[in-house]
């Protein structure tokens, strides 16, 4: 884990300093919707599965799941890493201080900074840990973790056919929360291996008498 880690940091540098520039422009213009209405609709539709409302709500749903299950310390870990690294994300932006694409080029609203895409951040970020951290059973783990993966690879490519992103802010944006996930899952004393996450917050509650 310790090498896939330094490899996404390291992705997410490149991204940092080479990005907005020919080839960025050239794929934005590859992948823009413009006047493709159909294309734009469907856009605007999966880039609301990146977008605070929908995350905050399912993170709650989550959560909420979990307290049932009286699972605290996965709780906290859902609620650690998708809080911390939506602050991060925020925190990167104003750091940064890369503008996004031409304001005649966005096909829906944004208000922030550009890199990193904060919906390919906290799209990774949340339905990773929500793949990873709920499903009790290695098969339906398998199953929740790659679709996870397509989902925030959707929602990332989302915000450049809307053209309000450079692709390197999707890349670094993914790298990113890919890389925080690992990273507090491994602090945490939990790993993942083969899509199986082990680890004290998955282990059964003694029965009484054992």
């Amino acid at each position: 884990m310790p090498i896939a880690l330094l490899g996404l940091a390291t992705a997410w540098g490149v991204m940092l300093l080479f990005g907005g520039m020919e080839l960025d422009r050239a794929l934005l213009l590859l992948a823009y919707a413009g006047d493709r209405e159909d294309v734009a609709i469907g856009a605007r539709w999966l880039t609301e599965l990146g977008g605070y409302r929908v995350l905050l709500a399912v993170t709650a749903l989550g959560a909420g799941w979990l307290l049932f299950r009286r699972e605290w310390r996965t709780t906290l870990l859902l609620l650690g890493i998708t809080l911390s690294g939506r602050a991060l994300i925020d925190w990167q932006k104003i750091w940064t201080g890369r503008v996004r694409p031409e304001d005649q080029v966005h096909l829906v609203q944004v208000q922030s900074l550009s890199f990193p895409s904060g919906h390919a951040a906290n799209a990774t970020l949340v339905w990773l840990c929500l793949a990873l951290l709920l499903p009790r059973s290695a098969r339906a783990r398998t199953f929740a973790i790659w679709g996870a993966v397509w989902l925030s690879l959707a929602v990332g490519l989302s915000r450049v056919v809307l053209g309000v992103h450079w692709p390197s802010d999707v890349i670094g944006g993914w790298a990113f929360g890919l890389f925080w996930t690992m990273l507090l899952l491994r602090l945490s004393g939990h790993s993942v291996d083969d899509g199986t996450l082990l680890g004290p917050a998955h282990s059964l509650p003694e029965r009484e008498g054992e």
